[in-house]
């Protein structure tokens, strides 16, 4: 999740993971995945760029699942061939046994952030990270049998990161047309609901989203409307005012790149209701179905 949100205290990610003991990090998340200066919620996590990083390195439980093959996509739609889309897992599970690492900080433009975060978990020990994988593996799969090149930004072969601005520097790489990053928060219990993280207009350092704001917002309305209806979820009742969008420009994700790029924070995995949704494998398909929606209807414009 892309943390810090501004309803919680803040304080460094060095001093959580220093009382909590964790040993030397989903992209986001997850929710979004960048720390930013990091609060603590009731649940005892620390908050970072995209949501909250969860204290112990959990395991990534039974909740996960394979994703399934390859699904048609539905009959009479568009075919996204020719289009490119980068898929930005939140996080990594590799992260809680690099702490050092991820610890180190990256430019990005108007300041400089830590490389990385471990991620929030469900209160069960389901992680962000697990979460995060999964459902951008499913979603990989229905946008490749619409006919679409994916780019993943990792898949499993790397033991920690990618930092945040590499995340950034691999869609800008492959001139995507769309790049989403897949976060779920770690906010208060009662917190529900899903949003779409937008950039803010930035121009500092290497960072210059104003040629990025506008179709971003676009792909992000999109994604709002087709994730609550494919998930039957409603937006956040906590960030957004009920629309789904939140605008930040703390995000070096958002803030380096230079093709339409979002976050979506699919739920908050401290509400027990929400973790129960995220924890479920049919979940997940139906949230990887909104997302691919969501990306196939900003395409065709």
């Amino acid at each position: 999740m892309p943390y810090d949100h501004r309803n919680t205290a803040r304080r460094t990610l060095a001093l959580a993971l220093a009382a909590t003991g964790c040993c030397a990090v989903l992209a986001g998340c997850g929710a979004s995945s960048e720390a930013a200066p990091p609060a603590t919620d009731k649940a005892g996590t620390t908050q970072g760029e995209s949501g909250t990083q969860s204290r112990p390195p959990f395991a990534s439980g039974s909740a996960s699942a394979p994703a399934p093959a390859s699904t048609p996509a539905p009959r009479g739609s568009r075919s996204l061939a020719g289009r490119t889309i980068v898929i930005d897992p939140g996080h990594n599970s590799g992260n809680f046994s690099h702490t050092s690492e991820i610890n180190q900080t990256v430019n990005i433009g108007t300041n400089r952030k830590e490389c990385d975060t471990t991620g929030t978990s469900t209160n069960a020990g389901y992680t962000e990270a697990s979460f995060t994988f999964d459902v951008s593996h499913r979603l990989r799969d229905l946008l490749t049998a619409r006919g679409a090149k994916v780019v993943l930004t990792h898949d499993g072969e790397r033991p920690w990161g990618p930092c945040i601005d590499e995340r950034a520097r691999i869609g800008n790489a492959a001139h995507a047309d769309a790049v989403v990053s897949v976060h779920a928060d770690g906010s208060a219990v009662g917190h529900r609901g899903f949003h779409v993280i937008l950039p803010a207009k930035v121009r500092a350092g290497a960072a210059d989203t104003s040629e990025i704001v506008a179709p971003s917002r676009t792909l992000g309305e999109r994604i709002v409307n087709t994730f609550a209806r494919a998930t039957g979820t409603s937006p956040a009742n906590y960030i957004g005012s009920g629309t789904g969008l939140d605008v930040r420009d703390d995000l070096g994700g958002l803030n380096l790149s230079t093709v339409p790029k979002v976050f979506v924070e699919c739920g908050n995995m401290r509400d027990p209701k929400d973790a129960q949704l995220l924890t479920s494998p049919t979940w997940r398909q139906k949230a990887a179905q909104g997302l691919a929606d969501g990306i196939a209807t900003y395409l065709k414009g």
